[in-house]
């Protein structure tokens, strides 16, 4: 199995992998289903996902286990689900659970190190100055995540006009860094919120319960819905933002289970300032 396993699941760091991508390199050599039974069941590193009664093992050789049932039986769910060939694409927790194991676990100061590095140029603090429409809507989305650092991180940044970089006061950057997961579930799941949404800040404001999944979602793609609504809709994005939303939606399933956050599976945002 595990020959199969490293054919399938190809050794990823603590970068989220991008599905298109990896579904365009495998098209050609997507494997055959193999077993027949999924179960989760009670392993000393958690609970653990196995086909046909054999445990299966990340491509590190470490156990594929959760931390909590639900995750685990969200794990097996997305094996169970696999028909004629098995698609890593279509199995965004399965990843997600990989990368944390083998490379979040491994790493830990540095994927906290390229969290970090995010809030030195976050999406919510660089802002269009026209058009008008586009101005207000950023403001609805961002200004909410901006008073929630202060208020929450105590972390005051700065907005800017335009995408010249400019330099967040360092006093807001530590203490956000502060507010960084130091488990490797929580952490692994931030790192990739962060990646997909460009926006540390919705991250950690996920992480702690105090954004639902569908405003961090709103809140990052606030300049890509404007422009679709004026340039219409392209299919081939549609479907990787499909395979986005299904990466953001396992990374808020582990911020929901892995303590810390209470609500990061709900739709509700932020109080308006």
């Amino acid at each position: 199995m595990r020959d199969v396993f490293e054919e399938i699941f190809v050794l990823q760091g603590p970068e989220p992998v991008d599905p298109t991508d990896s579904a365009r390199r495998n098209m050609r050599a997507l494997r055959r289903r193999f077993y027949e039974e999924v179960a989760v069941c009670d392993d000393p590193s958690g609970f653990a996902v196995a086909l046909d009664g054999r445990p299966i093992r990340t491509p590190a050789r470490r156990a594929l286990a959760a931390p909590r049932r639900p995750l685990g039986e969200a794990i097996a769910a997305e094996w169970r689900a696999q028909a004629g060939f098995i698609d890593p694409a279509a199995m965004p927790m399965t990843r997600l659970a990989n990368t944390i194991i083998d490379g979040v676990a491994a790493a830990p100061d540095e994927v906290a190190g390229e969290i970090a590095k995010y809030l030195g140029s976050d999406l919510v603090c660089y802002r269009a100055a026209t058009p008008q429409g586009l101005v207000a809507r950023q403001s609805l989305h961002w200004d909410p995540i901006l008073a929630w650092a202060k208020t929450a991180l105590g972390a005051g940044f700065a907005t800017v006009h335009g995408i010249v970089h400019v330099p967040q006061p360092d006093d807001a950057v530590a203490r956000a860094r502060a507010a960084i997961p130091c488990d490797p579930w929580r952490l692994g799941a931030v790192h990739a919120v962060t990646t997909l949404t460009g926006s540390a800040l919705i991250a950690l404001a996920l992480a702690k319960g105090d954004i639902g999944q569908d405003a961090a979602w709103a809140a990052a793609h606030v300049d890509e819905d404007w422009n679709m609504e004026f340039w219409g809709r392209d299919e081939l994005g549609l479907k990787r933002r499909g395979y986005r939303l299904a990466e953001m939606t396992a990374a808020a399933q582990v911020l929901a289970e892995v303590g810390g956050g209470t609500n990061a599976m709900a739709g509700e945002g932020l109080a308006k300032p």
